[in-house]
C-alpha cells in the first residue's frame, strides 16, 4: 500500500537509469514493512461494525513547531442495526473534551482499548442517518505509532501524518476496518500564519483545495474530497512548502499535479517530477482516466524516507521515478480499489509493482522492461516455495504481508504472465473492467473478485493458472531440446521439473527465439501443456541458436537449451488410425508438419496410387493385405504400414 524506501539522496539528481530504478524495489518493501510494524499490532476495533460512515468533517488546528493537535471531528453515520451507543477509535493518550449532537452534550467513555464509546440520547434505528461531533486534543506522538510526526527540515518545523494500516486513531477519532469506506470528507486545517522565518505555512490534505481563510494570526485551509476513502488514506501536512504544478491534458479536461516541496529541495524536485505527467499518461491510456481527475494529484514532501499513496496526494520522501510511479499506480490499485483483507495484499502491491514496470516498458523501452522482469524473477526464484495469496497464519506477520519476493515481485509477474497468456487486448480490457466494476470501484475487493472479472472478460477458465501461480507455490525449471530436421522446420522437446510439490505441472506458453546463421530472428510460442511435449515449428532460415524466454516473461530458473544430436523420432509423433482398416484411415501428425505427397504401394512394391489429404485417406478400393504408405513431408520421408482387411 505504501512505498517507503530508505535511500534519501535529495541533493543528487540522476536520470531514469534502469538499474537505479530496479534497485529501489526491495527498499520500497523493506520500508513499508518497517512503517507498518509500528501499527500492525494495533488492529481495528471489532465494535465499529454496526454502522456505516457516510461523511467526516475534520476541523483541526496544528502548529508545525509543536507536537500537538486539537479539533472537532463531525461524523455522519448510518445505523446497520438499532444503536444505543456508537464506538470510535482514538488512542487513550488523547483527551476527548466533549461529544455533542445538535448542540447537546452526550455521555461517553474513552477506554484503555483506544475506544470512544458514545451513549446515544435515543435508539437510532436501522438505516437512519445521524451525526455527532467529537472534540479532542493531545500529543499524538506520545502514542508511539509514528502516524503523526512533528520534526524539522533545515531548521523549519513540519508536521505530517502516515496512518497505514491502523494508525489513524493515533491522531483523530475514526473507524479503521477494511470494509467501510468514508463516502466523502472535508478537512479544515488551521495553522499559524507566519513561520519563524516570516513565511506562510502551507497546509496539505486530500482532495481539492477549496479556500484559505484568515482569522487573526491563523489561516484555515479547506480541502474537500468527494470520493470514498478508508481512514488510513486521510492525511495532513504543513510546513513552509514551495508549491508548483504540472498540467495533465486529460483529453481536454486538464487537471494539475500539485507539488509541495521543501524550499531547499525545490531545484531537485522541479528536475525530477515532470516525469509524473508521462507516467500519468501511460496509466491513463492503458487503464482509465486518473480516478480523481476533477480534484488533483499531488506530491507532498515529508520526513519519512519513502512514500505513501494518500488519495490525491502522495507523501514523498524523495522523487525518484520508481517511487513516483509506484505511488501514482496506487491511486488506481489500492486507493480506487483497495484490498479487502491482508490475504489480498497483492491486489495493491503486486499491481503497483507491475504498473511501475509498465512505466518502464512504455517510457524507457523493452530492454529496460526485460531487465525489470529479470530482476523480479531473480527475487522470486531465490527460494523454492511461497505463494502470492496469504494464509490466515501469514496475516500475523508483517514481513510476510510485505514480502518483496511474494506480495510485490511474484504478484507483479503473475499479472505479466496473465497478460502473456490472454494477450494484450483481453488483459487490459479485464483490468479496465475490474476498475469500473460497480461493486468494486471506490470500494474493497478480494482476489476472487478479480479472478471472476478476468474470466468473464476473457471467456477463459483460468482456474489452473491461478491455482498454480497464485494459490500454490514454486516455479518450473525447463529443459529444451531442439534440432532442425529440414531447412524449413525446427523440432522441440520440452520438459520441466517443479521447485515445490504443491504444483505437479505448470502449463505455460513458452516464448522461444530462433537465431539464424545470418542473424535472422524468429519468435515462436510453445504452448506447453504436458511434460516431455514435442513441437514442430516452421522457419525460413538455418537456425544456429535457440533462446529460451528471451524477454523474461516466465517465472522460472536454471533452464537449459540443448541442440539434440539424436535424430528426431518422427514415428512417435506421426500415426495412422484405425489400423487395420476396411476403408478410411486418419492421419495424426504434429501441428506444423506439412504433407506434400502420399504414395501407396502393395507388398510387391508396385505403386498403386498417389494420394493426398491433410487428414484422411480412403483405402476401400484396395485389395486386402499389407500396404506401404510413403509420406513426403516438410521434414523428410515417413514410411508407414497399413493392414487392409
Amino acid at each position: 500500500m505504501k512505498a517507503y524506501f530508505l535511500v534519501i539522496l535529495f541533493l543528487i539528481t540522476t536520470p531514469f537509469m534502469a538499474q537505479d530504478y530496479l534497485k529501489s524495489f526491495t527498499e520500497i518493501q523493506e520500508a513499508e514493512a518497517k512503517m507498518a510494524l509500528k501499527k500492525m499490532a494495533q488492529r481495528f476495533s471489532l465494535n465499529t461494525g454496526n454502522y456505516d460512515i457516510k461523511y467526516h468533517r475534520l476541523n483541526l488546528t496544528v502548529n508545525p513547531a509543536v507536537a500537538f493537535i486539537s479539533g472537532d471531528v463531525t461524523t455522519y453515520f448510518k445505523a446497520k442495526e438499532a444503536l444505543t451507543e456508537i464506538t470510535f477509535e482514538l488512542t487513550d493518550n488523547m483527551t476527548v473534551s466533549a461529544v455533542t449532537q445538535r448542540g447537546n452534550a452526550l455521555s461517553f467513555v474513552h477506554n484503555v482499548n483506544d475506544e470512544v464509546v458514545v451513549t446515544l440520547p435515543q435508539i437510532q434505528n436501522l438505516g437512519v442517518l445521524d451525526s455527532l461531533t467529537i472534540s479532542y486534543s493531545g500529543n499524538p506522538e506520545s502514542s508511539g505509532f509514528g502516524s503523526f510526526e512533528q520534526t524539522t527540515h533545515s531548521g523549519t518545523p513540519v508536521i505530517w501524518t502516515l496512518s497505514e494500516p491502523f494508525g489513524a486513531k493515533g491522531w483523530w477519532p475514526c473507524k479503521q476496518d477494511l470494509i467501510d469506506k468514508i463516502d466523502s470528507v472535508d478537512v479544515y486545517l488551521t495553522t499559524p500564519i507566519l513561520t519563524p522565518n516570516n513565511e506562510d505555512y502551507v497546509a496539505v490534505s486530500n482532495g481539492l483545495e477549496i479556500s484559505q481563510t484568515i482569522s487573526g494570526n491563523f489561516k484555515t485551509t479547506r480541502f474537500k474530497h468527494n470520493y470514498p476513502i478508508p481512514a488510513y488514506l486521510i492525511a495532513i501536512a504543513a510546513t513552509n512548502y514551495s508549491v508548483y504544478s504540472h498540467e495533465v491534458a486529460n483529453n481536454g479536461n486538464p487537471f494539475d499535479i500539485v507539488n509541495y516541496v521543501y524550499p531547499e529541495n525545490l531545484a531537485y524536485a522541479q528536475a525530477s517530477t515532470p516525469i509524473t505527467v508521462d507516467i500519468m499518461n501511460v496509466f491513463s491510456t492503458l487503464f482509465e482516466t486518473y480516478p480523481y481527475a476533477d480534484e488533483k494529484y499531488g506530491h507532498a514532501q515529508f520526513g519519512w524516507g519513502g512514500g505513501m499513496e494518500h488519495t490525491t496526494v502522495s507523501f514523498m520522501g524523495s522523487f525518484g521515478e520508481n517511487l513516483i510511479a509506484h505511488e501514482l499506480a496506487h491511486q488506481w490499485f489500492g486507493n480506487k480499489i483497495t484490498c479487502g483483507s491482508w490475504k489480498d495484499i497483492w491486489l495493491n502491491e503486486g499491481f503497483a509493482t507491475y504498473l511501475s514496470g509498465l512505466a518502464i516498458e512504455n517510457i524507457n523501452g523493452n530492454d529496460d522492461f526485460t531487465a525489470f522482469k529479470q530482476d523480479r524473477i531473480g527475487s522470486i526464484t531465490s527460494q523454492p516455495g511461497g505463494a502470492v495469496y496469504l494464509s490466515d497464519a501469514d496475516t500475523t506477520s508483517v514481513g510476510r504481508i510485505f514480502s518483496s519476493r511474494l506480495s510485490y515481485n511474484k504478484g507483479s509477474m503473475v499479472l505479466h504472465m496473465l497478460r502473456k497468456k490472454l494477450g494484450d487486448v483481453p488483459f487490459f480490457q479485464a483490468m479496465k473492467d475490474y476498475l469500473s466494476h460497480p461493486d468494486l470501484a471506490y470500494n474493497y475487493a478480494k482476489t476472487d473478485d478479480f479472478i471472476n472479472i478476468v474470466e468473464t472478460t476473457s471467456g477463459e477458465d483460468l482456474t489452473g493458472f491461478f491455482s498454480d501461480w497464485l494459490y500454490n507455490q514454486g516455479y518450473p525449471t525447463y529443459t529444451l531440446r531442439w534440432n532442425q530436421p529440414s531447412s524449413t522446420s525446427v523440432f522441440f522437446n520440452v520438459s520441466q521439473v517443479q521447485s515445490h510439490a504443491s504444483v505437479d505441472f505448470f502449463e505455460v506458453p513458452i516464448p522461444v527465439r530462433l537465431i539464424g546463421i545470418n542473424g535472422e530472428t524468429q519468435d515462436v510460442i510453445l504452448d506447453n501443456t504436458t511434460n516431455n511435449q514435442n513441437f514442430l515449428k516452421t522457419t525460413t532460415f538455418t537456425v544456429v541458436d535457440v533462446l529460451f524466454d528471451p524477454e523474461k516473461d516466465i517465472i522460472s530458473k536454471n533452464n537449459s537449451v540443448t541442440l539434440s544430436t539424436e535424430a528426431v523420432n518422427l514415428e512417435a509423433n506421426f500415426s495412422l488410425y484405425p489400423n487395420p482398416t476396411t476403408d478410411i484411415i486418419y492421419i495424426q501428425k504434429p501441428e506444423n508438419l506439412q504433407i506434400n505427397q502420399v504414395k501407396i504401394y502393395n507388398a510387391l512394391g508396385q505403386l498403386l496410387d498417389t494420394n493426398f489429404s491433410p487428414s484422411s485417406m480412403d483405402f476401400s478400393r484396395y485389395a486386402s493385405g499389407i500396404l506401404f504408405v510413403k509420406f513426403e513431408t516438410s521434414i523428410g520421408i515417413i514410411n508407414k504400414t497399413v493392414l487392409k482387411k
